[in-house]
């Protein structure tokens, strides 16, 4: 298993590659470097085998409704080096993130991603079926960090701007 641990400024090169090479773009690198920002950044892990092999990123996205603005965790992006996939380094990942968001008090986590994959973790695409979302459908999912946070949640996740990039 992977250590995973806090990225580090030093990390920062290694963090665009395993970014650019999963993806096979450049927009995932582009999109950590401005959600490290202190304002926006929950979390950054890498995972390290000898070198850094996978990246995690919990940011803040909000929930705007009529009482308010009710801030939650994202995951976005994550990413294993493609030689390094399938071994459990996503995994460990996401695991510490989860926990880390867990600790610090956040009520859920959304993400954008793989049906079959981020169920395992306990994301489902029902929890927030009920929230407007630019992402909404069965890839936007969500978890609970507090029981039925997300069901007490209404009107729409607003992600910072630099996420209207991606395509």
């Amino acid at each position: 298993m992977p250590t995973v641990r806090a990225e580090q400024p030093s990390d920062f090169e290694a963090v665009r590659n395993v970014n650019e090479r999963a993806f096979r773009r450049t927009d995932e690198a582009a999109l950590v470097d401005v959600l490290r920002d202190d304002t926006l950044l929950i979390a950054s892990l890498v995972a390290i085998e000898g070198r850094v092999v996978g990246h995690a990123m919990f940011s803040r996205v909000w929930i705007d409704d009529a009482s308010g603005v009710v801030p939650m965790a994202s995951l976005a992006p994550m990413a294993v080096l493609p030689e390094c996939q399938r071994k459990g380094i996503g995994a460990a990942l996401i695991a510490r993130g989860i926990e880390e968001c867990r600790a610090g008090g956040w009520p859920a986590i959304v993400v954008v991603g793989h049906t079959d994959y981020y169920p395992r973790f306990g994301f489902s695409a029902e929890a927030v079926a009920h929230l407007a979302s630019p992402y909404a459908g069965a890839y936007f999912m969500g978890l609970d960090l507090r029981p039925g946070a997300l069901a007490h949640m209404r009107g729409r996740v607003r992600y910072p701007p630099v996420f209207d990039r991606l395509k």
